[in-house]
């Protein structure tokens, strides 16, 4: 466990000190997008969402496909078009700079994998039944289920390239290479990217675990609102939450735009080093 090392001040008396990692004007304006909660306290917020946009500062930034394999097909019909439109304006990105990559994952528990875990616990052992399976945890099909949707799936390049995985859990970062490190994340420093946007299914379940995890990583979290999906009644749900605590919900129109009009592509380790992965710098 950490220990503080000093007494910690209340804010009133830090705000008089010297600090090297903040804009002392700018964060003694009042919050734009702040909404109070009556009666709490401090008047914290009843609801706020991200302070940037993405034509802030140039970015290097990667989308995340999330489990659009061929066995969730029926769930990710209405979104196709769209993931299909930010595939292609990624990859046009890419092609004029390298701040731009893809990355795919692909769910595939199985019932026989030998993994007991909180997922199989929360969904329970049953409705494994061959002729109408009802067990959300895992894939019915086989390997032709793990499948990427055809019509967005990575090239034979892009998977020799390691930017297609299997994942056995909802966050896409908690898959592990040899070393124990996180291989999406492992992939994504080595191209400093700091901006993620993430789209695909499930948006209640793998989507938001993803947009989490990548927050708590350092990265500035986008999710495609109608590029994601779910088979539950939880969507416009999980959207506002996302949008209310660790992402920007934005229309593929939107992403578009900015990779065609806006996108700068930043100089490698300018906004989420390595050495300090939330973004600050030493003083």
């Amino acid at each position: 466990m950490n220990h503080v090392e000093r007494p910690v001040p209340p804010l009133e008396e830090a705000l008089r000190t010297p600090c090297t990692h903040r804009d002392m004007a700018l964060a003694l304006e009042p919050m734009p997008n702040f909404s109070s909660t009556p009666g709490g306290p401090h008047g914290q917020p009843l609801a706020f969402w991200a302070a940037w946009d993405l034509a802030d500062r140039p970015r290097r930034i990667a989308l995340l496909v999330d489990d659009c394999q061929e066995e969730y097909r029926p769930y990710a019909g209405g979104i196709l078009p769209n993931v299909t439109k930010l595939v292609e304006a990624f990859r046009a990105a890419r092609s004029r700079s390298d701040g731009v990559c893809i990355a795919w994952s692909a769910w595939s528990r199985t019932f026989d994998d030998g993994i007991a875990n909180a997922m199989d616990r929360w969904y329970g052992p049953r409705g494994l039944r061959p002729e109408e399976p009802e067990n959300a945890a895992y894939v019915f099909t086989g390997s032709a289920g793990m499948e990427p949707l055809a019509e967005i799936a990575p090239t034979a390049e892009e998977e020799a390239d390691g930017w297609f995985y299997l994942g056995k859990h909802l966050d896409m970062f908690w898959t592990f290479d040899e070393h124990g490190a996180s291989y999406l994340d492992e992939k994504l420093k080595a191209l400093d990217v700091d901006t993620i946007v993430v789209v695909g299914l499930w948006t209640d379940e793998c989507v938001l675990s993803t947009a989490y995890a990548g927050n708590s990583r350092g990265y500035d979290v986008v999710v495609v609102g109608d590029a994601v999906a779910t088979a539950t009644a939880n969507q416009e749900a999980a959207l506002t939450i996302a949008n209310s605590t660790v992402a920007k919900v934005l229309s593929t129109d939107d992403v578009v735009r900015y990779l065609e009009d806006d996108f700068v592509a930043g100089e490698p380790d300018a906004v989420k080093g390595t050495a300090h992965p939330d973004g600050r710098k030493p003083g």
